[in-house]
């Protein structure tokens, strides 16, 4: 299906209560598909997007940033609400920081977050120091490509810098790995405390849920909080 022309999927029998799936970098759509197993059968429907550069919309890579995927996780909600009663969010690392850029105001019922990027704009920062580079080369030469994969952008980085995250929900679980790289820990607990969220850490987990172990894991967090 798609929503004001972006390729989505749903999952579940008809139903009042729906969770919004929001995928992380190099996602998919159709990753909410093990989520959908589990709690479908507890009454949920999932309804899930691929975000731009993802999916079926690889061509879209460049439109991968807060000021074009907030406005599509909007026209997401606006389509949750003509269709169900009682919308949740699930949501996996970078998508989750896209998440609550645009639902921070909005009536969620639980939130399910999964390695979040809770601070951005100390992020990149943290990944301006891994590549050496100063506030001020960035502003001057305005975007960066670095040895590690990432492009530094500076509009990116004045866009963290003015939407930090000031509003959050209170009814959300957190997953947290010990071994993050992205988030570090002090951080996560300071958020959990700041928004009363509840936190699971797996201490040796990566910042990608992929091993037997560390899935083994996600699941068991999952029923337990849906």
């Amino acid at each position: 299906m798609q929503i004001q022309g972006i390729p989505a999927v749903q999952y579940g029998q008809t139903a009042e209560h729906v969770y919004l799936f929001v995928h992380g970098k190099n996602g998919y759509k159709e990753e909410a598909e093990p989520f959908a197993q589990i709690v479908c059968p507890k009454g949920y429907q999932v309804l899930s997007i691929d975000l731009p550069g993802h999916g079926s919309r690889k061509e879209e890579a460049d439109r991968f940033v807060p000021w074009q995927v907030v406005p599509e996780l909007q026209a997401l909600m606006q389509y949750a609400k003509a269709h169900w009663k009682h919308i949740s969010l699930r949501a996996t690392s970078i998508g989750s920081w896209f998440s609550m850029l645009a639902y921070q105001d909005e009536p969620l019922e639980t939130s399910l977050l999964v390695s979040p990027v809770l601070d951005m704009q100390q992020l990149i920062e943290q990944m301006m120091l891994w590549a050496n580079v100063t506030p001020e080369q960035l502003q001057r030469q305005g975007r960066i490509p670095t040895d590690f994969g990432e492009t530094l952008d500076w509009d990116y980085y004045q866009y963290a810098k003015r939407n930090r995250i000031q509003r959050w929900h209170p009814h959300t679980a957190i997953l947290y790995a010990g071994q993050d790289n992205l988030t570090p820990r002090q951080t996560v607990d300071s958020f959990c405390k700041w928004f009363h969220c509840g936190l699971t850490v797996m201490e040796d987990g990566e910042h990608w849920f992929h091993t037997k172990e560390q899935l083994a894991v996600l699941t068991e967090w999952t029923q337990k909080h849906t």
